[in-house]
This record gives C-alpha cells, structure tokens and sequence, in this order.
C-alpha cells in the first residue's frame, strides 16, 4: 500500500528536500484562503525561500468556507507542487514537495484561535485571495461572533493585533491582497476605514492603522489547474499519496507595490526574481492587459472559428502560432512603454504559456465578454500602433474583423443569442450582443457597401469602444474587407490565400 505524504514520510525520505527545520519555523504568514493559486503562487515562494535558508517563516491559514481541514491535518499540511509547461521554449516536468503551511484553521469552528495568531510578533504579514467578490463592504458588526465578509474578519484582526500589543510602534502587518482588482490593496484599505467608523472602533486605532500597517496592490499571474486527472499514476510513480497535489505551470508572476520596509519584511521575495516589489506596479498591469490578455482576446474568435478549441491548438497550428507570433511580438510589444528585457522576456513568456500542452485552455471561454474585453485590452493598442508606425496591425485588424464575424448571431432562443461553427452552435456571451445582433440584421452578407456601413458604424460607436476607431487611417476599409472576405470564402480559406496577413 503506497503510504500517505505526511511529516513521518518526508523525515525518512531526505531526497524530498523537506527536513526537521522546516517544521520548526515560526509563523509569520496569515493567509485567507486555501484555494490552489495561494498554494501554488504564495506558499511556493515562501517554500523555496525556506530551502533557500532566506525566510525561515510558515504560513497559518485561514478557512473561510464551510468544510473540515483533515485533508491538511491528515497530511500535516505538506503537498506536492507539480510544475508542468514551457519554459524557454523547453518542457518543464518537476514536482516539489511544500512545508510551508504550519496549521489551516477554520474561521467558524477556530474563530478564537484565528484571533490569537496575531498575539504572536513574528507574524507581520497577511495575504488573502477570496475572489473579486470577497473584497467588498459588508456593513457588520465585527465585535459580535465570527464576521461573515474578508473585509470585516481582516478588520477583526487587526482590531485584536492593535488591542494585544496597545498600540505600539513597529507592531502593524503587510496587507497583500491578491484578488484580482485593479487597486486591490487601497480598495482594501478604504473598505476598512470605512467599516472601522461603521464599528466606532477608536482613533488611537485609526491612526494605528494608518502609521503602522502597509495595504500594498498587487498583481498575481499563475495558471494553477490543481489537481490532475492522472492523479493516481503520478501517486505511484512518487512513491505515496496526496490529496493536495496541484499542478502548476512554470511561468510566475508577483508584482506588489511596497517600500523598503514592505521589502524587508516579504524577505522571500528574494529567493525569485519574478517576485517583484516596486514602487508601481502599473507597468506590469498594463503589460499583462495588452501582450498577455489583448493578444488572446484578438486571436481567439478567428481560431475558434477557423475550426481550433483550445489555445495550445493554436499553438500546433502553422498558421494561428505564426498569428499569435506576430500579434504578440510585432504588433502588441511595440506599443508598449519602456520595452525593457523584461518586458521583451515577459511577451516571451506569453508565447510559452499558450504552447502549454498541459493545459486545455478553451477558446469559447476566453471569448466570454469579448466586445467589452477587446475594448479594455487592445483599443488603445490599435492607436498606439498607427501613431508609432504609420499603419495599422494588419493581424490584429483581421482578429478583429474575426470578432465581428464571431458576434454575428444566427438565432435567438430564450433571451440568448447563438452564432454557428460550421454544423456547431455556440453561445454569444456578451453582454453587448443585442447591439451587434441590431447591426447585423442591416447587412446583405455578400454586399459590400452594406457590410462596409455596419463596420463604419460599429467602428465609429463610442459607447463600445473609448476612440472612434472610424478616425483611425484605413481601418474601416481594412476590417471591412476581412469581413467581407471570410463571409465569401470561409474563415480558413480567406486566411490561407491573404498573403499579406
């Protein structure tokens, strides 16, 4: 019988790289959330800086959602992290073993030990990813049993930090979140000020708040699809069972904004330099948004109509890898403000992530939202382009024509629209549909004045897009003959004799 992964099986298996030590680090993490991107992004830089002999800390979590903890207990909270992907344009298939976690507690069941963890001064630090969702102001009184919002058990906390050590100076926390809001951490901060006056929690504290603790934004990017579906194979090739096990891909990226104190204090951020903390982290938002984000989102509709499914399809494919190339390092990079190595080795990177044969990253789902997403992440990529180079990105005005193509609905049915692959039908999931679905019921399919009016017209709709894309040079003309092109011949012969694209 192959044995479970737990404290006993590492200290006689020296090869897992896990010793005595690492289990008697003081906790100086409390993270909110158990979920597979803390696991697999947070808790596996905390882990290597361990091995490393640079942080020497472990983690406390907290469970907020219903449900016992034995699976940590069981395992004495170690997991495997399985990385899985490209890297380099090579193939990445390692798997480490994390010691990072020291206790998961359960916030309605341990609500009072979850209180004390703070009494403890080595603990400086808290991170929380609990959705979007979970970064919102719930009015409630924090005081009166367990509160129900992350706003108000983080506020709790705090409360119960301030109150042990009275005030004092040097005893506030590093506040990370990383859900993914733009802000984050000063959407945190304002939400805690304003239910910290809702509970008329005292000023000694709201100047505590503001002197002593650090709410700093950041920026997470990591494909964590946890467990795998040949869980048991892989069990037996290592020798024992977990049931925490999560795969992980080999890019990473953390980008907070803090000072030097901030620095010091997430020492494990020197054990990879894809941590980052930076005065601003606006620059590598933005080149998320526009390389990573704006070239999926430019791409996916012509892919997925051109018969594909997944992203890693696309990278199999001559044509759509060769398109995603050149979306992403000819077109999107130089658009992008102070290209750097970084910057340069980053779109890189992208590249890499979507020939991941690991994970199936569907096309449909990327294309959930496309109008309103093509809008945030490449508009302004379109401008940048001509005003830089004095023509336009003849791909992405071709993924673009592809998105138009990609909105045309085929049939309405209870309150959806439906477009059509060949025999398939798909959901139009955008919240814009109608107005497409308005525009194309105007066209005459095989004429080209009227197909050349709705794209002028849709072009020229601010309320869908932040410029007037009619003002932009040959644009209209351009995705207007894509257009009419693909309804003509088809999407795939249309791409394969446009030599030009």
């Amino acid at each position: 019988m192959i044995p479970l992964l737990n404290k006993s099986y590492v200290l006689n298996h020296p090869a897992t790289g896990v010793s005595g030590s690492h289990f008697a680090f003081p906790e100086k993490v409390l993270q909110f959330g158990t979920g597979v991107l803390l696991r697999g992004l947070v808790d596996y830089l905390i882990d290597k800086a361990n091995k490393q002999g640079i942080f020497e800390g472990r983690v406390v979590i907290v469970k907020s959602t219903p449900g016992a903890v034995s699976e940590f207990t069981d395992q004495d909270n170690l997991y495997t992290t399985h990385i899985k992907g490209i890297a380099g344009g090579k193939l990445v298939n390692s798997s480490l073993i994390n010691a990072s976690i020291s206790r998961v507690l359960q916030s309605n069941a341990e609500w009072q030990e979850v209180l004390k963890t703070v009494h403890q001064s080595t603990l400086q630090i808290i991170i929380s990813n609990t959705t979007e969702v979970g970064i919102q102001y719930v009015e409630e009184n924090i005081l009166q049993g367990v509160p129900a919002s992350y706003p108000g058990k983080l506020l709790a906390v705090l409360w119960e930090r301030f109150q042990h050590f009275k005030g004092a100076a040097g005893t506030g926390m590093v506040i990370v979140p990383t859900e993914l809001v733009v802000n984050n951490g000063q959407l945190l901060r304002e939400i805690i000020g304003q239910l910290a006056t809702f509970n008329q929690l005292p000023a000694a504290f709201m100047t505590w708040l503001d002197t002593e603790n650090h709410f700093c934004n950041s920026l997470v990017d990591r494909i964590v699809p946890g467990k795998p579906h040949n869980l048991a194979e892989l069990e037996e090739k290592a020798g024992y069972t977990d049931k925490l096990w999560i795969d992980v891909e080999p890019f990473l990226l953390w980008a907070i904004e803090g000072n030097e104190q901030v620095k010091s204090i997430l020492s494990f951020h020197q054990a990879d330099p894809r941590m980052l903390i930076t005065p601003s982290i606006t620059p590598y938002r933005e080149q998320k948004l526009r390389i990573l984000n704006g070239s999926h989102t430019v791409s996916v509709p012509l892919a997925y109509l051109s018969g594909l499914n997944t992203v890693h399809e696309c990278m199999e494919d001559p044509y759509m890898k060769a398109f995603f190339q050149t979306v992403v390092l000819k077109e999107i990079l130089p658009t992008i403000a102070d290209i750097g190595p970084q910057v340069a080795a980053f779109a890189q990177d992208v590249l890499d992530r979507f020939a991941n044969p690991f994970i199936a990253h569907k096309l449909l789902s990327i294309t959930f939202q496309e109008s309103s997403k093509m809008n945030a992440r490449n508009v302004q990529t379109f401008c940048r382009y001509y005003a830089g180079q004095q023509q336009l990105p003849a791909k992405m005005c071709l993924g673009f024509a592809a998105m138009l193509l990609f909105l045309k609905p085929v049939k309405q049915e209870t309150g959806k629209y439906y477009g059509k692959r060949g025999e398939e039908w798909y959901v139009i999931n955008d919240d814009n549909a109608a107005v497409f679905a308005a525009y194309w019921e105007q066209v005459t399919l095989t004429d080209e004045t009227t197909i050349g009016a709705m794209v002028a017209g849709i072009c020229s709709n601010t309320r869908l897009w932040e410029e007037d894309l009619s003002k932009l040079p040959g644009f209209t003309a351009a995705v207007t003959t894509h257009l009419l092109g693909m309804l003509q011949q088809g999407v795939t012969a249309y791409t394969a004799g446009y030599s030009k694209v």
